[in-house]
């Protein structure tokens, strides 16, 4: 005797009616249906991938700037430098702290031939790296005397027609007197951020301890993390082990309005991922029910051979999830294919100005597709027995005679 799994029947008749080859209303229902999903679904992983890439690539130009956390003093006088303070955070980080260097800024004034401009001038270790170094080379460290060297943006550089290796002076106020310096362009950045650009130069930290002839004191301390999932953590702690007149502040409640744009975009992400979901599941709820509604005569047909409603729950229910997954699956492969494209290509171009940045960034996190595409999977099949419950008010009689 042969025994027939129900499941497996279901299954069977589900495939049968979803891709017979004989063209009717059914077969363009389904793969319109399929596209439409694929649609919604790439559509997703696409607002996803690129979201998180926009808000990394910003966070990351901020912090390769300023570092992750200030320390700075709670007046906002200078502080004295405390090595002692310093290697203690460093010990007691459980190696989440990457560095920690002190920073002075001072207002200055550039000159070039018959041109100048008000800026900035951010005194750091030459040991550092340079963020956003588009030309030239570092500061070059030198343990013997003082550098006279200066990098300078290619905003600037533009602006005052300076070209690389050129001398420029710089005017600083001290007390009531102005100091000349005398500074070698020895390279160029660009962060494509307008505020930081027009107004920020990096010289030799030891060149603004000489022109305050005070090298005990700095303006603060730049902690760079290599974990930022932990930065207000790590900040809490720091925190506890200042000394009383110490401060510690996050970069993002420093720079609060750059933050707070970034975080408005996982509201609009949020936002247009819900609307995606909402267009797949109605679209596939809307399928179902013209399936069912062109399937009324089969249905009475299983009726009357004595299958049970639950039966023929399942065969709507295994069609309408060979159309969900299909269309999961399309739309995977069109939402992840489009993302690398852009990932390696980079052919879509934005603003600097307004944006900060010229090619759309993308960043695409496994966990976050995975979780989408579970979730779309999950809520479809949630939403795909509201129209199976109308099977068990069709009638056998009326159903075989319905045209």
């Amino acid at each position: 005797m042969i025994k027939i799994s129900p499941l497996s029947t279901a299954f069977d008749i589900a495939k049968k009616i979803s891709f017979h080859q004989k063209k009717s209303y059914t077969n363009i229902i389904v793969k319109l249906s399929i596209i439409a999903t694929a649609i919604s679904v790439a559509a997703i992983i696409l607002t996803l991938s690129l979201v998180n890439g926009f808000q990394e690539s910003i966070a990351n130009k901020v912090f390769s700037f300023w570092g992750h956390i200030r320390i700075e003093s709670v007046n906002g006088k200078p502080l004295r430098k405390n090595d002692a303070v310093v290697n203690a955070l460093i010990n007691s980080s459980q190696q989440q702290i990457k560095s920690i260097t002190p920073f002075i800024s001072q207002s200055t004034v550039i000159s070039f031939k018959q041109d100048i401009e008000g800026i900035v001038a951010l005194g750091v270790n030459a040991d550092d790296p340079v963020p956003f170094l588009v030309q030239g080379n570092k500061l070059t460290p030198s343990k013997d005397s003082i550098m006279k060297e200066i990098i300078i943006s290619d905003a600037i550089a533009k602006k005052l027609n300076i070209p690389l290796n050129e001398y420029i002076k710089l005017y600083f106020l001290n007390g009531t007197s102005v100091q000349q310096r005398k500074f070698k362009v020895v390279g160029f950045y660009h962060s494509g951020m307008q505020d930081y650009d027009q107004q920020y130069v990096m010289i030799d930290i030891l060149s603004l301890y000489q022109l305050r002839n005070n090298i005990t004191e700095v303006d603060g301390y730049t902690v760079n993390l290599k974990d930022t999932e932990q930065i207000d953590e790590q900040k809490d702690a720091i925190q506890a082990q200042l000394p009383d007149n110490w401060v510690s502040t996050t970069i993002p409640n420093y720079y609060p309005q750059i933050f707070d744009w970034i975080g408005v975009q996982t509201i609009n992400r949020n936002v247009a991922i819900t609307i995606m979901l909402i267009i797949a599941i109605v679209n596939l709820i809307t399928c179902l029910f013209i399936l069912m509604l062109e399937r009324v005569s089969m249905i009475g047909t299983l009726t009357a051979m004595g299958a049970s409603n639950g039966f023929i729950r399942q065969v709507f229910i295994y069609q309408a999830s060979i159309i969900c997954w299909s269309g999961i699956i399309l739309g995977s492969i069109l939402g992840l294919g489009l993302s690398l494209l852009q990932q390696y290509f980079g052919w879509i171009q934005l603003d600097e100005t307004a944006y900060f940045i010229k090619t759309l960034p993308i960043k695409i996190v496994p966990t976050q597709i995975v979780v989408i595409l579970l979730g779309t999977a999950v809520i479809s099949y949630v939403s795909f027995l509201l129209p199976t419950l109308w099977i068990k008010r069709i009638s056998p009689a009326a159903a075989i005679r319905f045209d």
